[in-house]
C-alpha cells in the first residue's frame, strides 16, 4: 500500500546501525535509578504484565537488558500436549506453504527461501513446497525463544543485513524484509526431519544469543559467519529456551513438505503464547 511504503520511507534514512548500537549500550548499562525509571516507562506504556515474571520487582533489575530477557515464574506457560508447541510469545504475521522457493511476507511481497538462508540453495531446496511460520514478537512480549520439539542442533549461520523494524506496517512496506535484515539461522535435525528457525535482528534490537553459543551480534563484522554442531551433541527438548532478542523482533520457522498440519484456530494476526499447539505432526 502506498501509505505504507511513505510509513517506512523514514527508516530508509535513519542512521540504523548507529541507532541500534546506543541503544545496546544503554540497555546494558547499569544506571541506577535511570536504569529503573526508563523500566517503569517501558512497562506503563507497553502494558508489560509483570505479574507474569519470575521476579516481578522492576527496583531488581540492574540493566534494561536484565529486564528485557528476563524469565516467567514457574508454571506460566505450559506446554500443550501438541507435536510442535509455538516458540515465542507474540502474533502470528504470516504462515502457509512455501510455493516455488517463496515465503509470503504480505499483500504484494514475497521473498525467497534461499536469500532467507543465506544463498545456501541446498539447504533451500529441502523446505521447496514445505511449510513456515513467521512470528512477531512486540516490545511488550516475553523475549525467549523456546524449541517447538525437540531437536539437535546440527549448524549455525551468522548472516549481516539490514536493521530495519519488523512490525506489521515495515512488514508491508519493506520488499522482501526479513531476508534482507541481520539474522541468525539455525538448522535442527528433529524425530520428523529438519527444521530451520531464524532469528531476524531490527533497529535497537542490541544483540541476538542463542543458549549453546551465548551473544552471536554484536560483533557486527559485516561478513556471514558460520558454525558446525553436527559432532557436538547439542540436543534440546520441546519447550527449551533456544535463544533472545535484546528487544523485539521477529523469528521465521521452516518445515519440509509433509511435516506438520498447523493448528486450524491460527489466523494472521492472531496473538499466540508461547507453549500453545501449533501444529500436528503428519507421521
Amino acid at each position: 500500500m502506498p501509505s505504507d511504503r511513505l510509513a517506512v520511507l523514514p527508516q530508509y534514512l535513519l542512521p540504523k546501525k548507529l541507532v541500534t548500537q546506543l541503544a545496546g549500550r544503554f540497555a546494558g548499562a547499569r544506571l541506577g535509578d535511570v536504569t529503573h525509571a526508563a523500566i517503569r516507562r517501558f512497562v506503563a506504556r507497553y502494558g508489560v504484565d509483570m505479574s507474569e515474571a519470575a521476579n516481578p520487582d522492576i527496583a531488581s533489575y540492574a540493566s534494561f537488558n536484565d529486564f528485557f530477557t528476563r524469565p516467567l515464574r514457574e508454571g506460566a506457560r505450559p506446554l500443550a500436549p501438541a507435536d510442535y508447541v509455538c516458540p515465542v510469545d507474540g502474533a502470528i504475521s504470516q504462515f502457509g506453504a512455501i510455493e516455488r522457493g517463496q515465503i509470503f511476507q504480505a499483500k504484494g511481497h514475497s521473498y525467497s527461501t534461499r536469500a532467507l538462508l543465506a544463498g545456501d540453495a541446498a539447504l533451500a531446496a529441502g523446505f521447496e513446497h514445505g511449510q513456515f511460520a513467521t512470528l512477531y514478537l512486540s516490545p511488550k512480549d516475553y523475549h525467549r525463544i523456546h524449541m517447538p520439539c525437540a531437536g539437535r542442533l546440527l549448524r549455525m549461520v551468522y548472516v549481516p543485513g539490514e536493521l530495519f523494524s519488523v512490525n506489521p506496517t515495515t512488514a508491508r512496506g519493506v520488499p522482501g524484509l526479513f531476508a534482507r535484515n541481520e539474522r541468525v539461522v539455525c538448522e535442527f535435525d528433529t524425530a520428523r526431519g529438519p527444521f530451520v528457525l531464524v532469528l531476524v535482528g531490527a533497529t535497537i534490537v542490541g544483540s541476538m544469543a542463542t543458549v549453546w553459543h551465548g551473544v552471536v551480534n554484536p560483533p557486527r563484522s559485516g561478513e556471514i559467519r558460520r558454525w558446525s554442531y553436527e559432532n557436538q551433541g547439542v540436543e534440546l527438548k520441546q519447550g527449551d529456551e533456544m535463544g533472545r532478542f535484546l528487544l523485539g523482533s521477529t523469528v521465521v520457522l521452516l518445515w519440509p513438505r509433509g511435516t506438520l498440519r498447523f493448528n486450524p484456530d491460527w489466523a494472521p494476526g492472531g496473538v499466540v503464547r508461547m507453549g500453545t499447539a501449533m501444529g500436528k505432526g503428519l507421521d
